[in-house]
């Protein structure tokens, strides 16, 4: 349960990164780009993606970017996450994905599970509002699509 610090918190995160995106913009020259699309509510992603490589064939994640409209949460989201991987390898942006979905979506886990997630954890509160989860899950799953270069529209239904 989300305790009353932590929702306003969550409020003023939402409304900050949903007035004032982070890295809403498009990529000149992306190795991938992703399309996403909810169609409970007509929230669109793109997001765009340069990656540098690292040791073993390993890849970086060296610039994202990310453009679309939608709600507050659906930005806002779009907007922590690019933040988020933002210079991570793809294993570990991949790893901060599944930590964040678990996050929102399995109630059975305590908020101190996700200490890792940083500053993601204020969207903790989106669990609270099931029907905002795929809101909150749309730049996540076409950032997955982008890393995987799927050139599939990733749809929230």
């Amino acid at each position: 349960m989300v305790d009353s610090g932590l929702d306003d918190l969550y409020q003023e995160v939402v409304m900050d990164h949903g007035s004032n995106p982070r890295n809403m913009h498009r990529l000149n020259d992306p190795n991938s780009t992703a399309h996403g699309f909810n169609p409970f509510c007509g929230d669109i992603v793109d997001v765009d993606i340069s990656f540098s490589k690292l040791d073993h064939g390993r890849e970086a994640i060296t610039e994202i970017g990310f453009d679309g409209k939608g709600c507050a949460i659906s930005i806002a989201s779009a907007s922590m996450m690019t933040e988020a991987v933002i210079g991570e390898s793809v294993d570990q942006a991949n790893k901060i994905f599944a930590d964040f979905h678990s996050m929102i979506t399995d109630k059975s886990k305590d908020i101190d599970d996700y200490e890792n997630l940083g500053d993601l954890e204020v969207l903790s509160g989106v669990a609270n509002y099931p029907t905002r989860i795929k809101c909150a899950m749309l730049g996540w799953h076409t950032l997955i699509a982008a890393i995987k270069r799927d050139p599939n529209t990733v749809k929230t239904e």
